[in-house]
């Protein structure tokens, strides 16, 4: 896979993600948005229904009071009768019609009770409607043969009454304090069974402001907050003005929408968290098989070049030998015949630790273990490394202060775990390498330091340093020839014998390599 098609392929699926929380974020917020206009609106009608509920209650007492002196005509001070007639004859089809409506209006004067001699006049009106149909039945005047229907129909404007005497009612009631018209029990009450109408159970504090000053109709300290308050007016005249509001105020409101929708956001995050694993997951994945096929191509140039090198010796070695001139010198044979073994040697050497590291992963490699001595076994892998560290004219400090040096390990495989950090710490040093061996111990573990003056390794390479085929590179030139298996190989060893291993490095200030086994 090209760098540009990865690139576009992990742009897409990142425009997609993102596309696809940003929809599931904004479907959230707008149910949040309803929900709270939802609730707006309910508590708005609740407090619409309070207030008309606490009027009306007024208004049946103050009729009921009153109705009374409309029972005697004691308090009737005069009467005035109207009537009105209508007629309209129709001489094509020889029909006359008439309507007659007869009002009487009655002026009450009766005591409102507010002060003494206090009195107010209130109008009574009730009326009679007569309806007369003349059709003539032969003839040419109506006054012979004629059929007649009559009816009348008696009324009573209670409701004009009704209102009347509730507007005076309401003025009087005006110079009153609003404590003495509703009281706080009463004015609870009616708040909750009009908020449980709506479906609304949730706590709730209120106060009744008189032109924006607090009245004792409030329930505990209750103070209006300029956000989050509900208000409506109460005792309000025909055209919707009054000197009182109710406001009421939820204090846990955002807590109860949220339960409300607590399903909902379960539910969507849960989506969405699925949703950025496995984006993450298929990203990490597509990344990690990119870095793999990258590495197995490093690798399998690394190889090609090593074994191009050795190939090439053999066949110039095979064709010499060939040359009449050389047959005949047994010596010169030898050596030849010497440099074929060893190269060939060296290409066996590459593929066994390509299939050790391989048989290791599928733990189909067999490693005996019994006690060994480790700083027995540092001294042997000192002895490997020897000309080679003497070919770069540099040193190894051993600082052999561990008490108890016997684990229970393979001798052969161990020696070559530090074999192989060593020629680490030879091949990645620029200069002659300078190498220090710590050993120490503690109550539980055996630990050994390499530590080396070389170039050191960035951050980025600690982390993949025991990664399989994984070479720290500038570009695409590797600075040191190998295969990448060496610390695999080192980390698979050491996990084997139930130790750990791991590196510290600082760029060009050189390396340090720990591994810890358990003690018998």
């Amino acid at each position: 896979m090209s760098k540009k098609i990865f690139i576009l392929i992990v742009a897409l699926m990142s425009i997609s993600l993102i596309g696809i929380i940003a929809v599931q974020i904004y479907w959230i917020k707008d149910a949040i948005k309803n929900k709270q206009q939802q609730f707006e609106n309910d508590v708005t009608i609740a407090l619409a229904g309070t207030s008309e509920k606490i009027a009306e209650r007024e208004e049946n007492e103050a009729y009921q009071q009153y109705s009374k002196f409309f029972e005697t005509n004691i308090y009737r001070t005069n009467a005035e009768i109207k009537n009105f007639l209508f007629q309209q004859i129709d001489t094509t089809s020889k029909e006359k019609f008439s309507f007659g409506t007869t009002i009487l209006e009655e002026n009450y004067k009766i005591p409102t009770g507010f002060y003494d001699n206090d009195s107010a006049v209130v109008k009574r009106i009730t009326g009679k409607q007569d309806f007369l149909r003349i059709k003539a039945i032969g003839g040419k005047e109506l006054s012979k043969n004629i059929s007649e229907n009559r009816f009348s129909v008696y009324k009573n404007y209670s409701n004009f009454e009704r209102e009347e005497m509730a507007e005076i009612f309401r003025q009087r009631k005006q110079i009153y304090p609003i404590d003495k018209r509703i009281s706080n029990r009463e004015l609870n009450n009616t708040l909750r069974e009009e908020l449980a109408k709506r479906n609304i159970y949730q706590e709730f504090k209120y106060g009744v402001y008189e032109n924006g000053l607090a009245t004792p109709l409030k329930s505990g300290y209750y103070t209006v907050k300029s956000e989050g308050s509900f208000s409506y007016p109460l005792f309000a005249d025909n055209e919707g003005n009054s000197h009182y509001k109710l406001f009421v105020t939820f204090p846990n409101e955002k807590e109860h929408l949220l339960s409300d929708m607590m399903w909902i956001l379960v539910v969507s995050i849960f989506f969405i968290f699925i949703i950025i694993v496995a984006f993450s997951s298929s990203l990490y994945q597509l990344i990690r098989q990119k870095k793999i096929s990258e590495i197995k191509t490093d690798f399998i140039n690394n190889m090609t070049h090593e074994f191009k090198t050795p190939i090439a010796t053999i066949n110039l070695a095979l064709d010499a030998i060939k040359n009449p001139k050389i047959i005949s010198d047994q010596e010169k044979i030898k050596q030849y015949v010497k440099m074929i073994r060893e190269e060939n040697k060296r290409m066996h050497g590459q593929v066994e630790n390509v299939l050790r590291i391989s048989k290791l992963e599928k733990k189909q490699l067999d490693i005996a273990k019994q006690a060994v001595d480790v700083n027995q076994i540092v001294k042997d892998a000192i002895e490997h490394i020897s000309l080679l560290i003497s070919s770069k004219e540099g040193s190894v400090q051993t600082h052999l202060n561990a008490l108890s040096t016997e684990v229970l390990g393979n001798q052969f495989h161990l020696t070559n775990v530090i074999v192989n950090m060593l020629e680490n710490a030879i091949k990645y040093s620029d200069s002659a390498p300078k190498i220090d061996i710590f050993t120490e111990s503690t109550n539980k573990f055996f630990i050994l330091k390499i530590q080396d003056d070389g170039i050191g390794m960035s951050k980025q390479a600690q982390k993949y340093a025991f990664d399989k085929f994984y070479r720290e590179h500038k570009g695409n030139i590797h600075n040191v020839k190998g295969h990448g298996l060496g610390l695999a190989y080192v980390k698979e060893i050491i996990e084997n014998h139930h130790g750990i291993v791991y590196v510290e490095s600082e760029k060009g200030k050189g390396s340090t390599f720990t591994v810890k086994l358990p003690l018998i």
